[in-house]
């Protein structure tokens, strides 16, 4: 299995800055004497300024590996700390540099232990998980593109069941509509049947008017009254 260009850049930025560290002191040792040692000092500056891009470079993989889930959120953690731990150093190392902190040999004594310098396991491995202990970096990947996998699973679930609950809304919305549209119908019917029933309940009364006047007229008028006297006259006899 090819090695993680992470922790291959990782070990080689942590050479450097030893090698920076141990370069600032017999500097330092020169200068305790009383002489000058310009190409020591042209060095330092060249170690430096690689320091700098290797942390740069660091930064940038480590991004482009939590971005894409090439790693665990546990392992990009893990080596947040070690980058972090590593912009410290280079801090210290450059204060040195300028005679403005602590000395080299403290801090190379930090920089990378001695189980490090015998080619120990990366500390980065200091408890790792049971899930991925003794995996390998392709297993790991592996096992978070399962996770990653079933986490798609979930949500492609979940917006189905938003999908049906969006459409069950509109169906709903939709037939509440109908239903609106129905009762505006109801309404107008109910009250153009009460206009009718107005204008024909107007209509009867002014006929029932008419028809007991014509019955007043009739009755009233001479002519009538005299046939309508003789009617009853022999209705009564017989």
């Amino acid at each position: 299995m090819a090695p993680d260009p992470w922790f291959s850049t990782y070990d080689s930025t942590c050479q450097i800055a030893q090698e920076i560290a141990e370069k600032i002191q017999q500097r330092n040792q020169y200068e305790r004497k009383g002489e000058k040692a310009p190409k020591l000092t042209v060095t330092i500056r060249a170690l430096l300024q690689n320091l700098k891009e290797k942390i740069a470079l660091l930064k940038d993989l480590l991004l482009r590996a939590v971005s894409t889930h090439q790693i665990t959120q546990l392992e990009g953690d893990r080596r947040q700390n070690l980058l972090d731990d590593l912009v410290t150093r280079e801090r210290l190392l450059l204060a040195s540099f300028k005679n403005e902190g602590a000395e080299p040999d403290l801090i190379r004594s930090s920089l990378m232990s001695e189980e490090a310098k015998r080619g120990a396991p990366n500390p980065w491995l200091f408890e790792e998980p049971e899930e991925t202990r003794g995996l390998g970096f392709d297993e790991i990947r592996q096992q978070q593109q399962k996770i990653i996998q079933e986490q798609d699973a979930g949500l492609d679930a979940l917006s189905s069941i938003i999908s049906r609950q969006k459409q069950m809304g509109q169906e709903i919305g939709n037939e509440l509509d109908e239903q609106n549209e129905i009762i505006d119908d109801l309404a107008n019917l109910v009250e153009n049947t009460d206009e009718k029933l107005r204008n024909e309940t107007r209509r009867v009364n002014m006929v029932d008017r008419k028809s007991a006047s014509c019955d007043w007229v009739l009755f009233s008028h001479p002519s009538w009254s005299a046939v309508a006297q003789s009617w009853l006259t022999v209705t009564s006899t017989s």
